[in-house]
């Protein structure tokens, strides 16, 4: 049998359509287009859904782990509350209240320390306790109500 082209069959085909004994390489250039499209689109998202840890972690927040939490319970469960939470969290400064306690805190415990070891070395002495004049403040008490302070931190 020999195959004949249909009379109404136009004897010239356009370059899109494939040969029938050939490889249709439009589809093969869509398909590499479609992956790679895929994968842009995939990089994009995690890109945009990593921006508030990105965010918090490039300014060193203090709240960089409470941001990465919300990031990935926002990823999990798909809520968008807790990304504009964390992207919320990433732009504002919290201040730091510990730092400024932590350095009054070791203030305070070398000022107890001191007053101690003052209170030790004259009481150790065996002196007669000092009595206070009318401009004097008497040291027995102010050291009892230190230590009493002291006891209390």
């Amino acid at each position: 049998m020999s195959e004949q082209m249909h009379p109404l069959a136009p004897h010239h085909l356009p370059f899109y359509l494939a040969p029938p004994s050939g490889t249709d390489v439009w589809m093969v250039a869509m398909g590499i287009f479609l992956v790679a499209t895929v994968f842009y689109v995939g990089v994009l998202y995690w890109r945009l859904h990593s921006l508030p840890e990105r965010m918090a972690h490039k300014s060193e927040k203090l709240q960089f782990e409470i941001v990465a939490i919300l990031g990935l319970i926002s990823l999990f469960t798909h809520i968008h509350a807790f990304w504009v939470a964390g992207l919320l969290l990433a732009l504002i400064d919290i201040p730091d209240f510990g730092t400024p306690l932590r350095s009054i805190a070791g203030s305070v415990e070398k000022i107890a320390d001191a007053s101690d070891a003052g209170a030790s070395s004259t009481g150790n002495s065996g002196e007669a306790p000092h009595q206070s004049t009318a401009g004097e403040p008497d040291r027995n008490v102010s050291d009892a109500a230190k230590q009493e302070v002291q006891g209390h931190a």
